[in-house]
């Protein structure tokens, strides 16, 4: 994918977005991909199994974690980051909320910022303020250690989207164009399992901002808790969260099964060309 990721969002179904934590404490893979090599080797799997972009983290948002320092974070995501533009032909996303660690993403040729906390922490506006990076802007309820302490709305959907106003105005009172930012609800992040599921299948309603809209349900607690299945058990689960986030136009589907979601997507995608309008 040589464009643009917000042009590849315009012109085509849903884009993959492919997890690859680079921490020793991911809920979804133990610290699996926490080396250097068995990174780069999960990249390039993930390239061959029809990824569009990959999307680095270097400290874990599972509930409950440990906060990670700004220079041990830089240390993880930046050299992984530098080689896999250097030795692939593929979009990179660096999932952070620390200003260090954008401005040394933008510096090593990162294409895309996606960040939890939604440019909230000291000195992260100002930073993407002076690139055109795309950026995705997350709703979460509270901080990982304590989000899922009874999480409570009015109305989840009003809420949140009162959230991504308020968000929305601070980039742009930042000189951030509006046309850079990307929309994530946050499943999981400060959510019951209904309120998960009411976001799911209200997905759409987020279309109103006119701007693209990333879905990570990917084995995800909201699966897990509902079926019974711990996160080796999930597939089946995190495959039709993603095909009703799909239905629901969402632009960009966060995952770890790349090829599992590449071929259910293809498929939903043939499935629409006999659909009549």
């Amino acid at each position: 994918m040589t464009t643009n990721i917000l042009t590849a969002v315009e012109h085509s179904s849903p884009l993959i977005m492919g997890i690859l934590n680079v921490t020793p404490d991911s809920f979804s893979d133990g610290g699996k991909y926490a080396s250097y090599n068995s990174a780069l080797y999960q990249a390039e799997k993930m390239i061959e199994d029809g990824v569009d972009i990959i999307d680095i983290g270097g400290e874990s948002t599972r509930p409950g974690a440990i906060a990670v320092s700004e220079k041990d974070e830089v240390e993880r995501v930046i050299p992984l980051l530098a080689a896999i533009k250097e030795n692939f032909e593929v979009k990179v996303s660096i999932d952070t909320s620390k200003a260090e660690v954008m401005r040394q993403a933008v510096k090593h040729g990162a294409d895309m910022i996606n960040d939890v906390r939604a440019l909230q922490n000291d000195g992260c506006l100002a930073v993407l303020a002076e690139c055109n990076l795309p950026i995705c802007l997350m709703h979460m309820q509270g901080l990982p250690k304590t989000m899922q302490d009874n999480p409570m709305y009015e109305d989840i959907i009003s809420d949140i989207k009162r959230f991504f106003i308020k968000r929305i105005n601070a980039c742009e009172q930042k000189g951030i164009n509006r046309s850079r930012l990307i929309l994530d609800p946050g499943f999981g992040f400060g959510k019951t399992l209904a309120q998960n599921y009411q976001l799911l299948a209200q997905l759409e309603q987020f279309n109103d901002f006119g701007l693209p809209l990333l879905s990570g349900t990917s084995r995800k607690s909201m699966i897990g808790d509902l079926l019974s299945r711990n996160v080796e058990q999930r597939l089946a689960g995190s495959i039709a969260t993603a095909i009703i986030a799909a239905q629901q136009k969402a632009n960009i589907i966060r995952v770890h099964d790349v090829k599992e979601t590449f071929d259910a997507l293809k498929i939903l995608k043939m499935t629409a060309t006999y659909q009549s309008s």
